[in-house]
């Protein structure tokens, strides 16, 4: 049976996030790269602020 390898960032849970400031637009980024540059998001002509990282709003589960 083959060894299940796990990768450097298996058991990290960093996220980042970007707002736009414009339109409201919201970017959440999973996982984070690692990249030695920061990596620049452009939305509505202009780049996308850092924000704090949101949890997902519950699924709701009943009638149509």
């Amino acid at each position: 049976m083959p060894v299940r390898k796990t990768s450097a960032r298996a058991g990290k849970a960093v996220k980042a996030a970007y707002a736009c400031e414009i339109c409201g637009a919201y970017a959440v980024i999973d996982p984070v790269c690692g990249c030695a540059e920061e990596h620049v998001f452009i939305c509505c002509g202009k780049p996308m602020k850092k924000a704090a990282a949101k949890k997902p709003a519950p699924k709701k589960i009943g009638k149509k």
